[in-house]
């Protein structure tokens, strides 16, 4: 008698290793096909997409233009070792420092990987050459990256604790969570508390940061994410970064910018520290640079932190990074972004977007918090006071979604969802920058059936 061919599923239980991808759903979603704002299951469900891969796909799936460049690419230079130059690396470097060069008048070199954790470590190297120092300042609720120099400076246990001691981890400062205070301030009368007690480590060499004789940080580097990702897309308030970058630039401590998440529009700027008034000495980017497809990441530096002199040939070494195809569809996508100024269409869009998540926000108690920055959106599941974490209805919600069976005007859909925040009751919604108002309005219309359906209040 013939056995039963194993479904899909039923593989991935015997080969597939669970520690390299996440299996929160429960089964685990299997899609056959994407497009624009959509996933497709394999009964062809649309699933309407409001996380696109973690904010890697900003300009939609499948994009005709940008698989256009790829299919080019193959034909023409699709590999190159690493220690070779070709056109489109130069050039892509070349774009992303003269962007920053004429608007900012501040000039640095573009240094390129292909994961952002990688080039989180890459980032690591350039911080502790330098500056000579291996203990950095990073934010509660941050996220950087699961390698071990990237577990260091990011703020959850859980993503180290199987792995021993981490000497170089680094000093976690609370993240100006309005919000959520830490200090339990509020906004309005704080006075800006959260960085007057940062400010306060440097009064004395006994809170263990600072040697006042020498004038000099233990610390090489502040590691921001000026809006949170992962830690559920926190947005800081107005003056919280201009305060901090002053403190650090006063004590010669780096601030590093991870735009991994948050770069390449997502914030309707091109990259998300232009919104608070600083300009980084190192920022790293990856993700939407090219669209979710044949994957790069990067590092802009200052020059006096990059150039050959003080970071030779040799500094780091990744066998893929700057791959032709990479970087040619990282350049399209740069040039894309030039063709026409972004900013108006997405800035309206997204407060479209968010206006409509504050119309709902007031017919559910169990919605709590509600705020966004350009096509960054957040909306905390809570109790029905409105402020106490619901991670249990987060999780309901999520599942549901994932069963493709909601159903509008005679049509079956899907939805995707994604959970971060500090209590893992926080939807992040990353759509397509692409994503149209009649798709805002069929994906708000869908995560109300969820409320419904998983007895929200």
């Amino acid at each position: 008698m013939t056995e039963k061919p194993l479904t899909l599923l039923e593989k991935d239980a015997i080969y597939c290793s669970w520690g390299d991808t996440v299996h929160y759903a429960d089964p685990p979603k299997v899609f056959t096909s994407c497009e624009g704002s959509y996933l497709y299951d394999e009964q062809n469900t649309p699933y309407l997409d409001l996380q696109m891969w973690y904010s890697a796909v900003n300009f939609g799936y499948r994009n005709p233009r940008l698989n256009e460049v790829l299919k080019r690419q193959i034909d023409t230079l699709p590999q190159l070792a690493c220690q070779y130059l070709h056109a489109e690396k130069v050039e892509l470097a070349e774009t992303i420092c003269q962007y920053v060069e004429q608007k900012y008048g501040v000039k640095g070199r573009v240094h390129f990987n292909v994961g952002g954790a990688q080039a989180v470590e890459d980032s690591l190297k350039i911080v502790r050459n330098a500056t000579g120092k291996n203990l950095m300042f990073a934010f509660m609720g941050g996220y950087h990256g699961r390698t071990l120099g990237a577990s260091a400076i990011t703020s959850s246990y859980r993503y180290r604790r199987r792995f021993g001691h981490f000497s170089d981890r680094a000093q976690f400062i609370p993240f100006p969570y309005c919000f959520r205070c830490p200090y339990g301030m509020k906004q309005e009368s704080c006075g800006m508390y959260c960085h007057n007690e940062f400010e306060k480590l440097f009064e004395t060499e006994y809170n263990g940061v600072w040697d006042d004789k020498a004038k000099q940080a233990e610390y090489g580097a502040f590691y921001v994410e000026t809006i949170q990702g992962t830690g559920g897309y926190v947005i800081p308030p107005a003056g919280y970064f201009p305060k901090l970058a002053k403190t650090l630039k006063e004590r010669n401590i780096l601030l590093v910018v991870d735009e991994i998440q948050m770069g390449v529009y997502r914030t309707g700027k091109l990259w998300s520290w232009e919104n608070f008034g600083i300009v980084p000495d190192v920022f790293i980017f990856g993700k939407a640079i090219t669209n979710g497809l044949n994957p790069i990441s990067g590092i802009w530096a200052r020059e006096e932190f990059i150039n050959p002199q003080v970071f030779p040939p040799g500094s780091t070494h990744s066998t893929f990074s700057s791959n032709p195809l990479g970087t040619a569809t990282a350049l399209e996508v740069l040039r894309m972004t030039q063709e026409k100024e972004l900013e108006p269409e997405l800035r309206a869009k997204g407060a479209y977007f968010l206006q409509k998540l504050q119309e709902l926000k007031t017919r559910w108690k169990m919605i709590g918090d509600v705020s966004g920055m350009g096509m960054a959106l957040r909306m905390e599941m809570c109790t029905a006071d409105g402020y106490t974490p619901n991670r249990q209805l987060a999780d309901r919600i999520f599942n549901e979604g994932l069963k493709g069976d909601l159903s509008l005007d005679g049509k079956t859909y899907g939805l995707v969802l994604d959970i971060g925040g500090y209590s893992k009751n926080v939807f992040t919604l990353a759509p397509s920058l692409t994503i149209t108002r009649a798709e805002i309005d069929l994906g708000l219309a869908l995560f109300e059936q969820l409320l419904q359906r998983c007895g929200a209040q």
